[in-house]
């Protein structure tokens, strides 16, 4: 999905960034607050960042004002949530949680996120583990450093970080959240844009949304498009995938009444070559590269998130059982070799 880029990872708002809206197949143009009329009908579409992915919402209403007042009602629902899952603001409660290794009278919604997180690493035999950030620490401090050994960190550093990934060592409580062991540190990267997801597309739903198109990093669609088809999403192609143009899809596919998310490492890569990405495998500490990209769709997008980065890294024969726990959820994986596989099949 990549090109090779021109120097390796150097800042942490890297994101990946896999499924695009198709502006041309769903009859809309993605620009902040602007006012679009798809089929006929009035649509307000505001474009931006949120948790630092790109982030869009598209809400199909006849009265602009009260399109811009829900617009405004959900953002205010994606500040308040990134004060509680922000790796990178320093009042965030994840923040202070990583720094101090606990959280008394932590937030309903990080106690509730890392209470799913921990369900989804149940399910996944660990598959899906939020503690991995000490491996990510591990390998963006490694290629950060001028001269790198392009071989990755070394082994000793490898085990060492991986030492400190176990959710079950995650301590989750409604008056405090704390780790077992000193050094360990979470990140809600692999399911926090979905949950943000949700969320804003609840406080739509409970407006009486019912066309609605949210974007938080994942998508979520409430409803058809207004024209009554499903929403056209963009897959991008992950052999070829370039971070200068993130919007350019090679295959779309329609979204309604649910919710989609992919992962693969190409869209967060540490070194120039491709070799080292974001995703790891919590039990090895390795970076995952069996799939070049693993796409979900799913009732909602949390769930999508999380088994989008699950599955990016268990062997290919356990997904069958892990998609078996999960009615209604599919899973479309694309090959090294460029060969896709969907599951069920």
């Amino acid at each position: 999905m990549e090109t090779a880029l021109s120097r390796p990872f150097t800042h942490p708002l890297a994101r990946r960034r896999f499924l695009a809206i198709a502006a041309a197949a769903a009859g809309l143009s993605l620009l902040p607050h602007r006012l679009l009329r798809a089929e006929g009908v009035p649509v307000r579409v505001w474009r931006g960042v949120a948790l630092g992915a790109d982030a869009s919402l598209t809400i199909a209403h006849p009265d602009p004002a009260e399109a811009d007042r829900l617009i405004a009602l959900s953002l205010a629902e994606v500040e308040r949530l990134e004060r509680v899952f922000s790796l990178y603001r320093p009042d965030s409660a994840l923040r202070r949680l990583n720094r101090d290794g606990r959280l008394d009278s932590p937030p309903a919604d990080l106690v509730r996120l890392l209470s799913e997180a921990a369900a989804f690493g149940r399910a996944t035999g660990g598959a899906f583990d939020p503690t991995v950030q000490p491996l990510w620490q591990l390998y963006a401090g490694h290629f950060e450093r001028a001269n790198a050994d392009p071989a990755g960190p070394p082994e000793s550093a490898i085990r060492a970080a991986r030492a400190l990934v176990d959710v079950r060592a995650l301590r989750v409580e409604p008056d405090r959240i704390a780790f077992a062991a000193g050094g360990m540190a979470v990140t809600l990267n692999g399911i926090a844009q979905g949950y943000v997801t949700d969320r804003v597309s609840e406080r739509l739903k409970a407006e009486g949304m019912d066309n609605v198109l949210v974007d938080m990093g994942e998508l979520r669609a409430l409803g058809h498009h207004p024209s009554g088809r499903p929403w056209a999403v963009g897959l991008a192609d992950p052999a070829n995938f370039d971070l200068a143009d993130p919007d350019r899809s090679t295959e779309t596919v329609g979204l309604a009444d649910g919710a989609m998310a992919t992962s693969g490492g190409y869209g967060t890569r540490f070194d120039a070559a491709g070799r080292f990405t974001h995703l790891f495998d919590p039990a090895s500490g390795a970076c995952a590269a069996q799939w070049l990209a693993v796409t979900v769709q799913a009732p909602d997008a949390t769930t999508a998130d999380a088994l989008s980065t699950a599955l990016s890294v268990v062997p290919a024969d356990r997904v069958p059982g892990i998609l078996a726990a999960y009615p209604g959820v599919t899973a479309r994986f694309t090959h090294p070799d460029g060969r896709i596989l969907r599951l069920p099949a």
